[in-house]
Formats: C-alpha cells, structure tokens, sequence
C-alpha cells in the first residue's frame, strides 16, 4: 500500500522486556487481552488482524511486517461504513527498544488525511496506556509476594537474612525515602533498617490491604506495631519495580 502522509506519533514506557512485551503483538490470547474479546492476530506476513473492540466496533488489517522482538507492522481499519478508514486502510508501525527502565514503545500511524489523524490521538493514549497496564499486570503478577518480603524486613532480627532478602528483591541501585531516612544500595538501605532496630528492636511492620498497581508502579498500605501488637505507625509506599520484577525505588509516606 502506499504509505500515508499524516502520521500519528506516540511513545509509551512499558515496565517489562522486550520478549514479553512483543509476545502481546503474536500470541492471539494476549492481542485479544487489551485489544478486546474476540480480537485475534495470526502473526505472519499476510496474516489477518482483527480487533473487537469493547463497544462492539470492529476493525481489520493484515500484518505486513514483524521481526521478533523489535518490530511490527500492520493494516488497520473498520468495518463499519461510517467510519473513516475502511479495512486495512492505514498502517501501524510499533517498534521496541531496551531501556533500564523496561522497554520503550514507539508506534507510528500512518494515516490518510489530518483529521482522520488527530480523531485517532485519544484512542491511542488510551489503548497505549490499557497496552502498558495489561503486560505490567503479567510481568509483574507476584508483586504483592515481593513487597510483603520487603516489609518482612524490618522485622527480621537476622542482618544476614536482611542482606539476602534485599540483594533479591531490589536492584543493587534501589533508592529508599521516607521522613527518616534515605538511601542508595541495598546495601545502604540494609544499614538503614540495622539502625531503626537498634532503637525500636520488637518492631513489625506489614502490608494492609491489596496492592494497587499502574504501569509498573505500586501502592501498599502498610502498619508498623510494637511488640503487644499496638500500632506505632502506619502510612503507604509507593515503589516502582524495575522489568525482572524487583524494587528500584521506593518512597514511604507516614499517615498524619
């Protein structure tokens, strides 16, 4: 086909690699996962694409291009006549790269005229956004395992058994913060937790309630109590995970 002259342009910062994040453009269970029930891809040059949107809209492609792990291109548009791209009546470019972060997602529509472009930008913010959450959700489906290890932590007497903890569910670099301290390192951090037992030794601290999760980043509430079992505290963390699923930061809040 011809290639278009408007293009759309979004980029997206997905917290997994590159693997798993490519597996959503091949595998049909996954494609249908934040396409929409129903969608389907057979992932080959010519293979036919089909998109079932929640709303019952439907559209059309084929895939025209794809090298595993980096690139993939398809056709795109809809069924229905009133709409304004019939199918296979533009082109979607998704290519990947690695970042520490996770991977970087750039996709390129190219589309056949300007207003047809700029009416596709809010479908593209959200379905990049429900992309990122859908693969985050997977690669990170043990989180809540992760951050009850870590708050586990501050209540282990052993500072072996800390170090070993820490050096397996954060990145060497984590970085901790809170209104008492800040650190860089497990190392740094496990010295930290050292010295809040050496002043509050019968100290235990525990998730309360699910984990919130958002394109890699999580919310937990957490209780810190004494040995009696009164509260001495409680407030809620904020940690951004890193693309194997470790701790790369975290930020604790106290409740007032």
């Amino acid at each position: 086909m011809t290639i278009e002259t408007q293009v759309l342009e979004r980029t997206v910062l997905i917290c997994a690699p590159r693997a798993t994040v490519f597996r959503y453009f091949t595998d049909p269970e996954r494609f249908a996962a934040w396409w929409g029930a129903g969608s389907s891809v057979d992932a080959r040059p010519g293979g036919e694409v089909l998109i079932r949107y929640p709303n019952g809209v439907t559209a059309r492609g084929t895939v025209v291009e794809l090298t595993v792990d980096e690139r993939f291109v398809f056709t795109y548009g809809y069924d229905a006549p009133d709409k304004p791209l019939r199918p296979g009546g533009s082109r979607v470019v998704v290519t990947l790269e690695d970042r520490p972060e996770g991977t970087h997602l750039r996709l390129r529509h190219e589309l056949p005229d300007a207003a047809t472009r700029d009416a596709h930008v809010q479908g593209w913010r959200y379905q990049l956004a429900l992309f990122a959450n859908v693969v985050a959700r997977e690669q990170h489906s043990a989180v809540a395992a992760t951050l009850d290890r870590y708050f586990a932590i501050w209540s282990e007497a052993d500072g072996r058994l800390r170090e070993q903890t820490l050096r397996a569910i954060g990145t060497t670099d984590l970085t901790f913060q809170d209104a008492f301290g800040c650190t860089v390192g497990t190392l740094d951090l496990g010295a930290h937790v050292s010295a809040v037992r050496t002043h509050m030794p019968d100290l235990r601290m525990r998730r309360e309630g699910d984990v919130r999760q958002c394109q890699g980043t999580a919310l937990a509430d957490w209780v810190a109590e004494r040995a009696d079992g009164s509260p001495a505290g409680r407030g809620t963390n904020v940690f951004r995970l890193a693309p194997d699923g470790r701790i790369r930061h975290v930020v604790g809040f106290w409740a007032r």
